[in-house]
């Protein structure tokens, strides 16, 4: 059984642009395409990715980035189920994340998967409390 991992915004922006920890993701969609790892990403996520490159760099830009990550081993969660949505509420309430991130996280905690981040400011606090395992890329 390959191991889950949940990729959140920053980490799909630091492979994209390559900053650092851009290495780790490259390795995990490796892993992915053998087969070792199960990639996976909400849409609420990928937004932030979207319309950050869209401001960033422009519409063109943006459509391009949208093409390229529809090519990667990225499974794309497009729907919010009632578990994942309560998750992210109790999440959102307990640790004072972004919603972006609250569903980021329960999207890993409903997955029993690892999130893979940069975002210590937002989940250092989570780790610290055991409520799930992160894969920090810096």
């Amino acid at each position: 059984m390959s191991k889950k991992y949940v990729l959140d915004a920053c980490s799909v922006i630091a492979y994209l642009v390559k900053e650092e920890g851009s290495d780790v993701i490259e390795t995990l969609i490796n892993d992915a395409i053998e087969k070792e790892a199960e990639l996976l990403m909400h849409m609420i996520n990928f937004f932030e990715v979207f319309y950050d490159t869209w401001k960033s760099q422009g519409e063109a830009t943006a459509m391009i980035v949208f093409e390229l990550f529809k090519k990667l081993p990225v499974t794309l969660i497009e729907s919010i189920s009632d578990e994942v949505l309560t998750e992210a509420a109790r999440l959102k309430n307990g640790y004072h994340i972004s919603v972006a991130d609250s569903f980021a996280l329960a999207t890993a905690k409903i997955h029993g998967a690892t999130l893979v981040t940069s975002d210590h400011h937002e989940f250092d606090p989570v780790e610290k409390s055991g409520e799930n395992t992160f894969l920090w890329i810096r």
